[in-house]
C-alpha cells in the first residue's frame, strides 16, 4: 500500500516556493495548512521547529522531510514542496535541499508516523523517482508520480 499517494492531496503539491531558510519554510508551510486544512499556522510552525530542533529531518540527495506531531489533529497531512532554490537543511550529505515532504501527525499515530516515514525515505532514495518528480511542471503531474510509484519502471 502506498500510503503517501493515498494521503497527498494535489492541493498540497506546491511548486517554486522561495524561501531562504528552514524557519521561512516552516511559516510557509504553517500557512497552507492554515488555509488549506484549518490548522493554526502557529502550531505548526512550532511543531515542526521543536521536531528539527532534535534532529535535523533532511535525508541527504536534495530531499528533506520535516515532520511533526500536532496537537488536536484528527487526520494525517502529508504535503510536497518543491523549492525555487535550494536552502541548507543539516542533512547527512551536507547538500542543501529543494525537494521537502512534510508530514503532519496527529499524537497518537505512532505506529503510521513510523511507517510513512519509511516509505517516504524509501522513495526519495529511488533516483530514478527524484528525476520523475523533478520533470513534472504541475502538480496533478507529479502526483501522478506519487501515485503510481514504486511500480514505474
Amino acid at each position: 500500500m502506498n500510503t503517501i499517494a493515498d494521503l497527498l492531496r494535489t492541493e498540497d503539491i506546491i511548486f517554486d516556493l522561495e524561501v531562504a531558510n528552514k524557519r521561512q519554510l516552516f511559516e510557509e508551510i504553517g500557512r497552507h495548512m492554515e488555509r488549506k486544512h484549518g490548522m493554526p499556522q502557529a502550531w505548526v510552525v512550532l511543531s515542526l521547529s521543536r521536531r528539527e530542533e532534535v534532529g535535523a529531518t533532511g535525508l541527504g540527495d536534495g530531499v528533506a522531510v520535516p515532520h511533526a506531531r500536532i496537537k488536536d489533529l484528527d487526520r494525517i497531512q502529508i504535503a510536497y514542496i518543491r523549492l525555487r532554490s535550494p536552502i541548507p537543511f543539516d542533512a547527512p550529505d551536507d547538500q542543501p535541499v529543494s525537494d521537502i515532504l512534510v508530514l503532519l501527525v496527529p499524537k497518537q499515530a505512532t505506529e503510521e508516523h513510523l511507517r510513512i516515514l519509511a516509505e517516504a525515505t524509501q522513495m526519495f532514495s529511488d533516483q530514478a523517482f527524484r528525476e520523475r518528480l523533478w520533470r513534472c511542471g504541475q502538480a496533478a503531474e507529479a502526483k501522478k508520480q506519487f501515485d503510481a510509484w514504486p511500480l514505474i519502471a
